[in-house]
């Protein structure tokens, strides 16, 4: 399985979207589209930036009962996206809902993952807002086994905790993990995080990076540091 950078392009805007990656002539990023910039411009954004030749994950974390997931997954699945994900605390019934509806007639999908526990939640909040009284690395990890049993591809997990998960559903299951800031970097919103280099060491096969590279003042120099740090 072959390692690579996601930039999280968590814009408003096409105009804004295009315009950043207008910049990158000599490469087509992998990118991740998320609620913000998908619910702007609909539908239509994935397909602009699909004709670009990006290879596109889209992140709208669906989270509902197994029919309503099932019907939106066959949905996105024709969008011809390349990776979508949805919330592990749906329940196995909803991945396997979503896994049937993603599939097409051909038995060609895109890559379904879950996500454990967004990077933003601490223990902590995780105990006392949502009640869930198991620590955090466990939780995670049983999230993960949960969407491997049902046939799902990878997770979307902190890089801290990507090692973990492969030693729990074995090498062949994606870690796709967010929380990656710079050595020094602005940490953000995020709680769980490492930087590009840490994650390759602990095992993550993609790292979704935003405002690190988005934010920064030569943006596509920020993205060959962060794939020279995590692929090599």
């Amino acid at each position: 399985m072959g390692k690579d950078v996601i930039i999280a392009c968590d814009f408003a805007s096409k105009k804004d979207t295009l315009a950043f990656l207008d910049r990158f002539e000599s490469v087509k990023p992998f990118v991740k589209i998320g609620m913000e910039l998908f619910y702007a411009e609909g539908p239509q954004i994935v397909r602009d930036i699909r004709e670009r030749g990006h290879q596109i994950f889209l992140d709208l974390k669906l989270h509902d009962i197994p029919t309503t997931v099932k019907k939106a997954m066959k949905v996105l699945s024709e969008l011809d996206v390349n990776m979508c994900n949805l919330h592990a605390a749906g329940t196995r019934a909803m991945m396997e809902a979503a896994l049937e509806g993603l599939t097409r007639a051909d038995g060609t999908r895109p890559l379904l993952i879950a996500v454990t526990q967004l990077t933003s939640t601490t223990e902590e909040r995780m105990q006392n807002e949502l009640l869930i009284t198991k620590p955090i690395a466990e939780t995670v990890m049983h999230y993960a086994k949960n969407a491997c049993d049902a046939g799902l591809d990878g997770v979307v997990c902190s890089p801290l905790e990507a090692g973990a998960v492969h030693s729990v559903c074995g090498d062949k299951f994606m870690t796709v993990t967010p929380g990656i800031r710079f050595a020094g970097g602005d940490v953000g919103d995020q709680a769980r995080i490492t930087t590009p280099a840490k994650a390759r060491e602990i095992g993550s096969d993609y790292i979704v990076v935003g405002r690190p590279i988005t934010a920064a003042e030569d943006p596509v120099a920020a993205y060959f540091t962060c794939v020279k740090d995590f692929v090599g």
